[in-house]
């Protein structure tokens, strides 16, 4: 067996810490996706994010109304996600970045497939899109916008805002526990909020 000098050993070694040291580009263990930023088009339509999949689930609602009942005759959930950079910001500062933005996901509800016995799971079909973005430069009235999508399509088109006129803009300024959106309902976002104190002065005002 060779035994080398100790000079040899540490000039035999270098180019192993070079290897260790040196960033590891294009790599799958040092990639990470790029920050997620709302894009939209040279009409200002909103671009749909179609990978609003991978994002951070929020919450997920049955029959929920925030007006009078509705008698559709039919169940239907609604799943909530925001993207990841903006949940991260939350659980620091309780409110939401610049750039959030929410997708609404709707789905059917069946009760009867499978071993299913009692209760109601979620319909593969998607039922309705809509996205909740914030971004004060461009919206001026409270600094978010609304846009549904068409949920048929299996890449919605873009898609334009919908009037401020909208009731859904009021009750979500008139209600919204953290800057205009329904914390209240986001049951592992909700206790940031408090501890943090951010909650809004009308939803505290309405609290039960």
């Amino acid at each position: 067996m060779a035994w080398f000098s100790p000079a040899r050993r540490l000039t035999a070694a270098m180019p192993l810490l070079c290897l260790l040291l040196t960033p590891a580009t294009g790599s799958a263990a040092t990639d990470s996706p790029a920050p997620f930023v709302p894009q939209f088009d040279k009409d200002d339509r909103l671009t749909f994010p179609a990978d609003y999949r991978d994002w951070v689930y929020v919450t997920t609602g049955i029959d929920m109304a925030y007006g009078p009942a509705m008698r559709m005759g039919h169940s239907m959930f609604d799943n909530v996600f925001v993207n990841r950079e903006a949940y991260l910001a939350f659980k620091q500062t309780g409110t939401w970045p610049e750039k959030t933005t929410f997708v609404l996901e709707v789905r059917g509800a069946a009760d009867k497939g499978s071993i299913n016995k009692s209760g109601h799971f979620q319909t593969p079909e998607v039922m309705g899109l809509e996205v909740h973005v914030k971004d004060t430069a461009r919206f001026h009235d409270d600094g978010w916008g609304f846009y549904s999508f068409d949920a048929g399509e299996a890449a919605p088109p873009p898609a334009e805002q919908l009037p401020v006129e909208q009731s859904c803009y009021s009750c979500h300024r008139d209600h919204g526990a953290v800057d205009t959106t329904f914390v209240q309902f986001y049951p592992t976002l909700r206790p940031i909020a408090e501890a943090k104190k951010t909650l809004s002065a009308a939803y505290l005002a309405e609290k039960p």
